[in-house]
């Protein structure tokens, strides 16, 4: 079997059994083909004939070329994968990948709203459909918490409305079950009110363009970009910022990291443990413009 054949079967393996999201599975692509491209200057035509020794070269000559710790740990990431399914297929022997590390760089905290700034965004006087449902975009993506992916593919029948509680599909194709209440529901009810002056019959998406389709991700940007400046925020904004905002305000509020992570969808809880650094940057910031040791002259 050929190198070609081999990759395109772990491509497939990843959006068959993995059922890896088209994103993940772009990235690990790209991170393979570059990888194929640094075997191919070295002459090297069969991965038997590969060492730790060639994938530390490989990460060192991508670390030149500019990427950064995550973005090597993301390559590594994707060689691992590959070759530790072509040692369950008895096709390789080894995993070269493995116990080789990228450079460590600072991890980069999260941009959040304050609680003011949300205000500012999310009040809204326009009574214009597209402002109705903007409106109700952005309540949501800040009161559940939401990836701009789990945004666009909520479907009508994910909402129940009578328990007040939205079921999404998250990384990996995993679901959840997240409530919502309070300005999301009212905003969500309004905008379902007037879906169908937009929707096509037979739409199930929830959030539809002026065509009546689904909202595309790039669409949903550059209308939070446009809201951001109409409402006079100093700050830029992109979806992932209410999803920040919404993890950072709860858990300074609740202090309950597990439930935190539950609401994200996070499957570990390292990775939620990054809000706690925004809360503890929240409390140095009240003692510093409190104590009365602490306050500059």
């Amino acid at each position: 079997m050929t190198l070609t054949e081999q990759i395109a079967r772990f491509y497939q393996y990843l959006e068959t059994e993995k059922q890896y999201s088209s994103h993940t599975l772009k990235n690990y692509q790209r991170d393979i083909s570059a990888f194929l491209a640094y075997c191919e200057q070295q002459s090297i035509d069969d991965f038997s004939q590969l060492d730790s020794a060639h994938i530390r070269s490989f990460v060192a000559s991508r670390h030149r070329q500019g990427l950064a710790g995550r973005s090597l740990q993301r390559n590594l990431s994707a060689l691992r994968s590959l070759f530790h399914y072509l040692n369950k297929q008895r096709l390789l022997s080894t995993n070269p990948a493995k116990g080789v590390r990228a450079p460590k760089t600072p991890r980069k905290l999260p941009e959040v709203l304050t609680v003011d700034q949300l205000d500012q965004l999310l009040h809204i006087r326009s009574d214009d459909i597209l402002s109705i449902r903007d409106k109700a975009m952005m309540e949501l993506m800040y009161g559940c918490g939401l990836r701009l992916s789990e945004l666009v593919g909520l479907d009508l029948k994910k909402i129940d409305e009578k328990q007040q509680k939205l079921n999404v599909i998250g990384k990996g194709e995993k679901q959840r079950e997240l409530p919502y209440g309070g300005k999301a529901k009212d905003a969500l009810q309004n905008w379902l009110s007037v879906r169908p002056q937009l929707a096509d019959g037979d739409e199930q998406a929830v959030f539809v363009s002026q065509r009546g389709q689904r909202l595309k991700q790039r669409s949903i940007q550059q209308r939070m970009k446009k809201w951001a400046i109409t409402q006079g925020l100093d700050s830029d904004l992109y979806p992932h910022k209410l999803r920040h905002s919404f993890a950072s305000h709860i858990l300074e509020s609740s202090g309950d990291l597990r439930a935190v992570q539950e609401l994200l969808g996070h499957e570990n809880l390292s990775t939620t443990q990054i809000y706690t650094h925004l809360d503890f940057q929240h409390l140095a910031k009240v003692y510093d413009d409190a104590h009365p040791r602490a306050r500059k002259k």
